[in-house]
């Protein structure tokens, strides 16, 4: 049997840690070309690279800073020009600054805006155009839950999340005619390094407020991910879909 993403050229973004990293994984063991942009290579690029050889795709870093204009463009370009084709664009890069609102330095909201929000929005127009002069390709953004619901103490974080949530569904409208799909993807409680650093005490109240009982893998993620990536998902666009064990149902 064919493998998902067979012949398909795969962007990810904030690919070295975390969902991203997990979604480069995912990708090449379904055959995938994949170039991901970070800061960072990931610590196990290696093992990343003999997995996509070993299914017949790729995997390749470009370093990035994908809240600069400049650095995006020229990662893009590079990676077109290099594999002639662009079919499947993760935006997935993140951070957070947490805090309450009256607290919260105007440089920690433009951080998070930038980095989450506006990082989207520069890779998406160059990759756009593209696709739409292939008439084909899937952009995927990866938004969270707090997106939909709020969470006191991060109105950066969730305000740029629920941006990527409306920047879907515009951009799926935008494009659409031309055969290239937008979706998106709202992870709640998954284990990451951004987790890590919540109190015992507070996880177990998170837990508790999860219909399935316990939190998410990155891996679960990436497989929805790669389900909108590949032509299984060839009549679904401008969704959002959460994956949170029913925490926001």
């Amino acid at each position: 049997m064919d493998k998902l993403l067979k012949d398909k050229m795969a962007i990810v973004t904030g690919g070295s840690k975390g969902i991203g990293r997990a979604i480069v994984e995912t990708f090449a063991r379904e055959g995938a070309t994949v170039t991901y942009l970070s800061r960072s290579l990931a610590e196990d690029h290696d093992y990343l690279q003999t997995t996509a050889a070993e299914n017949g795709g790729s995997v390749a870093w470009i370093s990035c800073d994908v809240a600069d204009e400049k650095s995006v463009e020229n990662a893009l370009e590079q990676t077109i020009k290099a594999k002639g084709r662009i079919d499947v664009v993760v935006n997935n890069a993140g951070v957070t600054r947490d805090g309450l609102v009256f607290r919260m330095s105007l440089e920690d909201w433009n951080a998070v805006i930038t980095t989450n929000l506006t990082s989207a929005f520069l890779v998406s127009r160059i990759a756009a155009r593209h696709m739409i002069k292939q008439r084909s390709g899937s952009i995927i953004n990866v938004t969270s839950v707090v997106g939909i619901t709020g969470n006191g103490g991060q109105t950066n974080y969730s305000s740029s999340k629920a941006g990527l949530i409306g920047f879907t569904k515009s951009l799926a409208r935008e494009v659409a005619s031309r055969g290239v799909r937008v979706n998106a993807v709202a992870p709640g409680f998954i284990e990451t390094a951004m987790t890590d650093g919540i109190p015992a005490e507070a996880k177990e109240k998170l837990k508790a407020s999860i219909p399935l009982g316990r939190t998410g893998k990155p891996a679960e993620v990436a497989s929805v991910v790669a389900f909108l990536a590949s032509d299984m998902a060839s009549y679904i666009t401008g969704e959002i879909i959460k994956i949170d064990g029913g925490m926001a149902m």
